[in-house]
């Protein structure tokens, strides 16, 4: 952008944010602002393209959304642990939102009033937000040798939403009495988090299990692993096939890269590094790292490093939506919507023991056979993101399913 275009932005910006503030949003016009920021019309809609992509840049421009991953990454390492990490984050957002008073009220009291583009456009922006403040949380949670109770996106979610009310409140009320102060709000907040979103990793934490192999052994065996049959999920598979190209990559994502559910719809088509050598994914998404996605899914082979159901599903895309996966109306694939295609992916399949398939399972599975591959724990744990503790339970249940094939075996020879 040169120098000239990056000084109109600016006047654009500034004229937008005060007649924003001081008539409205929905009140304001185009010509208004391009008047006060003396510009042609047509300058703003070349600029910005519309009223809600000016708008958009006004709260990016106030710091709100802007180069908040960069900010958030640069300071993990100078926060402490999760407490400390909530509370810069809380007071850093509340600053911000106070800097601009009146265009806050204006946004909340109008919002009824806005068009679905406008809505649209502050919907990217917080969507964003949540995503960048989900990998900073995730990234203190996990080295501080915690566990999450909710996806760090939701959690993300609901403490931008918890911040963004608090200020609603502050600022069209008087004599609320909810919070002595700001530091009160924060640290209730704060409070609510530690003690109902995360927790320590259950049957780990103490030094007696830590240093007790024989504790961390009944530890192990008091969890549930519920691995799925190579029939089962083959039939997943040809389920997958018949409903489509993305379905089928989706199966093969979950069998072949062991991926949880938010990892998998945080994909980006440049997360992939495929050659005919291997075929990698980039997961951004908690624990960051590198995971191979499997040609040999339960004893089958699904296509080749560079010709498989997610490359073919990829190459059959002719929209420019960058995600991954994504759903009818185009958009990035939720979690919710992930679960459903899962429950149709599954539906009339039963385990072995009747219940209905859950969608951890796959990722249970992959877990499983990777081990009895010859993976050792340890470069399991590298790939998981999990802490080779968690995955106790997981080698155990490699072994059996080991032992009972090599007891097959021998009765067969006689």
């Amino acid at each position: 952008m040169s120098r000239t275009n990056s000084a109109t932005r600016a006047r654009l910006i500034r004229a937008a944010l005060e007649l924003f503030s001081a008539q409205g949003v929905t009140e304001t016009t185009t010509r208004q602002i391009a008047e006060l920021a003396q510009v042609n019309e047509v300058t703003l809609f070349r600029q910005f393209g519309s009223k809600q992509g000016l708008l958009l840049a006004v709260i990016e421009d106030s710091g709100v959304f802007t180069h908040l991953g960069e900010s958030l990454r640069a300071r993990v390492s100078q926060t402490a642990d999760v407490e400390q990490a909530l509370k810069n984050y809380g007071r850093d957002r509340i600053q911000v939102l106070e800097a601009m008073p009146e265009l806050l009220r204006s946004v909340v009291g109008e919002s009824g009033k806005y068009t679905v583009e406008n809505r649209q456009a502050l919907g990217r922006g917080v969507t964003q937000a949540n995503r960048d403040v989900a990998e900073y949380l995730a990234t203190v949670i996990e080295r501080d040798g915690l566990e999450l109770r909710l996806p760090a996106e939701k959690l993300a979610s609901l403490l931008n939403s918890m911040l963004f009310g608090y200020l609603v409140i502050e600022l069209t009320s008087e004599f609320h009495e909810l919070w002595a102060n700001r530091e009160d709000f924060l640290q209730s907040l704060v409070e609510l988090f530690l003690h109902g979103a995360i927790s320590p990793i259950p049957d780990t934490s103490s030094s007696a299990v830590m240093t007790n192999p024989q504790l961390m052994v009944e530890a192990a065996a008091t969890a549930k692993v519920a691995d799925l049959p190579s029939a089962l999920v083959h039939s997943i598979f040809q389920q997958a096939k018949r409903r489509g190209l993305q379905d089928y990559a989706l199966a093969y994502v979950l069998f072949g890269a062991g991926l949880l559910p938010q990892e998998v719809v945080a994909l980006e088509r440049q997360h992939q590094i495929s050659d005919a050598h291997k075929h990698l994914l980039q997961i951004l998404q908690g624990a960051v790292r590198q995971v191979p996605v499997n040609q040999w899914i339960m004893g089958k082979r699904y296509g080749s490093y560079t010709r498989n159901p997610l490359s073919q599903w990829l190459k059959s895309r002719k929209d420019r939506q960058s995600a991954l996966f994504i759903n009818d109306r185009t958009q990035q694939m939720s979690e919710a919507e992930l679960s459903a295609t899962w429950q149709e992916l599954t539906s009339g399949l039963l385990t072995p023991e009747g219940e209905p398939l859950l969608i951890e399972q796959a990722r249970q599975t992959w877990c499983v056979e990777m081990l009895i591959r010859g993976m050792s724990v340890e470069d399991l744990s590298i790939l998981s993101g999990w802490d080779t503790r968690q995955l106790q339970p997981y080698a155990q249940r490699a072994r059996e399913k080991v032992a009972l094939a090599r007891a097959l075996r021998l009765d067969q020879r006689g």
